[in-house]
């Protein structure tokens, strides 16, 4: 009971592919123990040799992420403390942009801020119609900075900038599908896990070579982002402490709980 009110991260290996869940009960929001423990999963799973496919999912049945911790994002009160906040995400997405294994993501429901990043950062994601996605940083004075490279990447500068600037507005499933960000929209769970399942078992079944060498490929150009990202996070960490970001923070409290 205490794992699950306090949320974790879990892999399971089974032929050939590893199957990384986390959770937090507050809509699969992830504070920083969960993003340093996912950052350390995906890393741990890329360097095992019995793995040639990762799947990268979220349990329970609403978002998939709601984004970083806004309980957490409420006491920053320091641009080290900013720094800090923001390289969670920054370090998950590098660990899964140096991973050596393809990450298939499974994207049951709604993704915030952070979980966009995530979403973008697999190489193969398939979701079901429930999964609409938003950027909301701009809501709180800031933007998707540390994860706005991801997210450009696989969408498009167009498509990027018009979630970053409509940060209040849901775009639905099939929005994400037609810009590229999900490969396919499936209309339930079991048609979800049914593509996910079919998907890692046929890649578990190819050449690691030959995997090892397309995740090369679809990664280059990014050699940068270590230093880029850690770039981003230091100027959301200065940018939250604005009396804008404390004034909209302020607001926030009273009823939305993550970013």
């Amino acid at each position: 009971m205490q794992a699950i009110a306090e949320g974790y991260v879990q892999t399971d290996l089974h032929q050939h592919i590893a199957t990384i869940r986390f959770f937090h009960p507050q809509s699969n929001s992830l504070p920083g123990r969960l993003l340093a423990e996912l950052a350390q999963a995906i890393s741990a799973a890329g360097a095992n040799d019995d793995c040639r496919v990762i799947v990268l999912r979220a349990d329970g049945e609403k978002a998939f992420c709601a984004g970083a911790s806004f309980t957490e994002l409420s006491a920053i009160e320091t641009e080290e403390q900013g720094l800090r906040f923001f390289s969670g995400f920054a370090q998950v997405i590098n660990a899964m942009r140096k991973c050596g294994k393809l990450i298939i993501g499974r994207i049951h429901g709604r993704c915030v801020g952070g979980g966009v990043g995530l979403a973008a950062a697999c190489d193969y994601a398939l979701a079901t119609s429930q999964a609409d996605v938003k950027l909301s940083e701009l809501a709180v004075g800031i933007g998707p900075f540390v994860i706005g490279p991801a997210v450009q990447r696989k969408i498009g500068l167009s498509a990027f900038s018009q979630l970053a600037l409509e940060a209040s507005q849901f775009q639905p499933a099939a929005w994400a599908h037609s810009k590229g960000l999900f490969a396919a929209v499936h209309p339930g769970i079991e048609a979800l896990d049914e593509a996910v399942y079919a998907m890692a078992t046929s890649l578990a079944g190819r050449n690691p070579q030959a995997l090892a060498g397309l995740k090369q490929i679809f990664w280059e150009g990014t050699d940068d982002w270590d230093a880029l990202l850690h770039g981003r996070a230091a100027m959301s960490g200065q940018m939250i402490l604005s009396e804008f970001s404390k004034e909209a923070i302020g607001r926030f409290k009273a009823g939305a709980r993550n970013i």
